[in-house]
């Protein structure tokens, strides 16, 4: 039996592995996806996990390859299920069998400020482009905007403090004055509407009760983008991509750039240099200093 599956009372099995999870305060949306994951390797079993053998790891493994499934997706599954043999099966055998697959991390989607402006200004919603606004100037995940409490606006301090980010990790991300005045339109019209309470969701749902969804945040960026002709592949990160970039240009510290991210490392935010083509543009090339040179100059030795 599928212990992992969720039908009638929660098994003893799933509750222990959602209170290893929040006991290290992981994100609902985390939280979702590992059970999502564990769950499809139960599947695939046929019987409780806690039953699982490495040769059963290895098989499922090279099953998931050959049925074709994407490196990002397997890579998923590799880490939610590394952390329910680790913490809650106490396993380590088993999670050390587990292979992440080698991923080509592909060129982000960035749009120009021209792009961003005109994508912005085709919202359809206050709401919603105060939202947009957020993931671009303060380079939010669209889960962490998601999640934004109107008490997470500290406008005397200009953060955006951000409770629960990637991994549970806890920061603070730039709040740029223009954004500021955006979110105070923003109260003021959902005072009005009668969504907006000082402790509540600073981007509500349906309802004041629930957060917007990461996947209605998706649709409103896919829809702004066709009203404004955008013909770039365009979803909420690619704000957030463009914000790091346009900080890079604009001859940010990388380092700097690094913690407003919220990135665990240099190498993740160094990314953004094979994108910032007004960067790469701004150098010039040692062929053109030849070009420069007085006749009489020589090379040095070496």
């Amino acid at each position: 039996m599928n212990e992992l599956i969720q039908i009638g009372p929660i098994s003893p099995l799933r509750q222990r592995l959602i209170d290893d999870m929040t006991m290290r305060r992981f994100s609902k949306e985390t939280q979702r996806n590992y059970l999502r994951d564990v769950g499809r390797f139960a599947t695939w079993l046929g019987r409780s996990p806690h039953t699982a053998s490495a040769e059963d790891v290895r098989q499922f493994q090279i099953e998931q390859q050959q049925a074709g499934v994407p490196a990002p997706t397997m890579n998923s599954i590799v880490g939610a299920l590394r952390f329910f043999f680790t913490h809650t099966l106490d396993r380590p055998d088993l999670a050390r069998k587990l292979v992440r697959t080698r991923q080509v991390r592909k060129i982000p989607v960035v749009l120009t400020m021209a792009e961003v402006k005109r994508l912005l200004d085709a919202t359809r919603s206050l709401k919603h482009q105060a939202a947009l606004s957020v993931a671009y100037g303060a380079g939010l995940r669209v889960a962490e905007v998601s999640a934004l409490k109107v008490s997470d606006v500290d406008s005397k301090r200009m953060l955006l403090r951000i409770e629960r980010g990637k991994g549970g990790r806890y920061r603070n991300a730039m709040l740029p004055e223009g954004l500021l005045l955006l979110l105070r339109d923003w109260w003021r019209a959902g005072r009005q509407q009668g969504i907006l309470v000082p402790d509540g969701w600073l981007f509500p749902g349906q309802s004041a009760a629930a957060p917007i969804s990461t996947r209605q945040l998706y649709r409103v960026v896919v829809e702004a983008a066709e009203a404004a002709d955008i013909d770039k592949r365009v979803g909420p990160h690619t704000l957030r991509h463009s914000f790091a970039t346009h900080l890079l240009e604009d001859g940010v510290d990388i380092r700097v750039i690094q913690a407003l991210l919220g990135h665990a490392k240099l190498n993740t935010t160094a990314f953004y240099t094979q994108v910032a083509t007004k960067t790469v543009r701004s150098v010039v090339s040692p062929l053109d200093r030849l070009a420069l040179a007085s006749p009489s100059e020589e090379a040095p030795d070496g």
